[in-house]
């Protein structure tokens, strides 16, 4: 914990001064916030949630029996919690079963693979699926191989995920995992594996959300453990001629009820003005959802918890929103803004965990020009958790990412995430991998943001365009 305290001290010391012409935030205020502070970095609410969630309810993929139990220990916990108001709203979500995957070099060098179907994908035939591979730096390169090069053939994608504190190398190859098999089909391909959207070495795969396209043919799609994709590398090096056979046994049920379940903190003054903390209660069904997305659901859930026992309620109403289906293409989210959308003019600003339990380093915005400066201002209590003040650029998260179209602020609380695709959507994304310490600092985080949003008086529309 000295460490930890350490760390946090010398990240506030970084952080540039604000200049004093700007708004400052009133004493009261300050005074509160740094009360939200200490009790979050106090307090085990957080990982006791992520625990209970992955220990009781455990993987709960979006369409399962897993998905309604969980949604269920949302409601209950947040009753009990003691939350102004708790509902829940239905979704939409398809429902769909892994199956089996096996994947097996049949030449030259016969030996297994480890892999996973990707979410979504068709199965191979029950005999499954034998031909040769074609190997592709990218899915750029895939796409640029002449119409029918893939007849017959496996398209092999092996373009590896660099490591970043920002996460950013998962947007340079995550196109390959949700897009491959329409590139792949439309050359004449029978199937794709590609090389796992991740950064670890382990001997697992990792899956994810691919998607097709009605007017191509739907072909089944694989993730392949990165050990097995440096394996198959080797022997392309020896013999260009690599035949593997795939069999894959995935389905799809047609479509499910599931819901978005929310939590609110009424507000004192303005209790139809939102300032919006959400996080995804679905997850993938290989670990149990620990990091993706079990934290943030402790996360923000913990924070609305610490406003909720305030002696005097913020003037803004908190709302604590646990979004179906985000793994499934951001389904509670798109939900979420159709149902709310005549609402949304009063939604003050939105924000998502959805990025592990790393440290939260920086909080960036997406508000008026006018208003960046002063919102940065009014924020600077958060220094004090080692939070710099950083861009106008939010996206706001995943399930918040479209409201800015809809002219909703959004702030993005970066997490360090160096390590968060060594586990993202594997089976080992398990409690384990949880630091309670860097939780508590993420809650600290969110509490102070929503407190102090909840408070602000500054106008933060229209939008800066990016």
């Amino acid at each position: 914990m000295q460490n930890y305290r350490r760390t946090l001290l010398m990240a506030s010391l970084l952080v540039p001064l604000l200049s004093c012409q700007h708004t400052q935030p009133k004493s009261e205020n300050i005074q509160i916030s740094e009360q939200l502070q200490q009790q979050a970095l106090a307090s085990s609410l957080a990982y006791d949630l992520v625990e209970s969630l992955t220990v009781e309810v455990g993987p709960r993929l979006a369409g399962s029996e897993k998905d309604l139990i969980a949604v269920q220990w949302a409601e209950d916990k947040l009753t009990t919690l003691g939350f102004d108001k708790v509902y829940k709203e239905p979704v939409k979500v398809p429902v769909w079963d892994r199956g089996d995957a096996k994947a097996m070099v049949v030449a030259p060098y016969p030996q297994g693979l480890v892999i996973t179907a990707l979410g979504g994908s068709v199965a191979t035939p029950i005999d499954g699926i034998t031909a040769p591979i074609v190997r592709f730096d990218t899915l750029a390169a895939l796409k640029a191989a002449p119409e029918g090069a893939l007849t017959g053939k496996i398209a092999f994608i092996d373009h590896k995920t660099e490591r970043h504190t920002t996460g950013k190398g998962y947007g340079k190859t995550v196109g390959g995992r949700s897009r491959g098999a329409v590139a792949a089909a439309s050359k004449g391909a029978l199937a794709i594996v590609i090389r796992s959207i991740g950064t670890d070495h382990d001997r697992m795969a990792h899956t994810g959300a691919m998607r097709y396209q009605d007017d191509v043919p739907r072909i089944p799609a694989a993730a392949l453990s990165s050990p097995d994709a440096d394996q198959l590398n080797l022997m392309l090096k020896r013999d260009e001629n690599v035949v593997l056979q795939l069999k894959m046994s995935p389905q799809s049920h047609g479509y499910a009820t599931s819901y978005n379940v929310i939590a609110e903190v009424t507000g004192a003054t303005k209790p139809d003005e939102i300032v919006l903390i959400g996080a995804h209660l679905d997850s993938w069904d290989e670990g149990t959802g620990a990091l993706d997305d079990g934290a943030g659901v402790g996360i923000v859930t913990a924070a609305g918890k610490l406003i909720q026992d305030l002696p005097q309620k913020p003037a803004r109403t908190i709302r604590v929103v646990l979004y179906a289906a985000e793994e499934l293409g951001l389904i509670g989210g798109k939900a979420y803004a159709k149902a709310h959308k005549d609402e949304l003019a009063k939604h003050y600003i939105a924000a998502e965990s959805d990025f592990g339990a790393g440290l939260i380093y920086q909080i960036d915005y997406r508000v008026s020009e006018q208003a960046f400066k002063d919102v940065l201002a009014i924020s600077k209590p958060m220094t004090a958790n080692g939070v710099a003040m950083g861009t106008n650029t939010a996206s706001g998260g995943p399930d918040v990412s479209m409201l800015p179209k809809q002219g909703v602020p959004v702030a993005s609380l970066r997490q360090d995430g160096r390590d968060y695709f060594d586990y993202h959507h594997t089976p080992n994304d398990t409690l384990d991998k949880v630091n309670p310490e860097s939780l508590q600092q993420n809650v600290a985080a969110y509490a102070q943001f929503a407190y102090l949003m909840a408070q602000s008086e500054i106008d933060l529309r229209p939008l800066a365009t990016k």
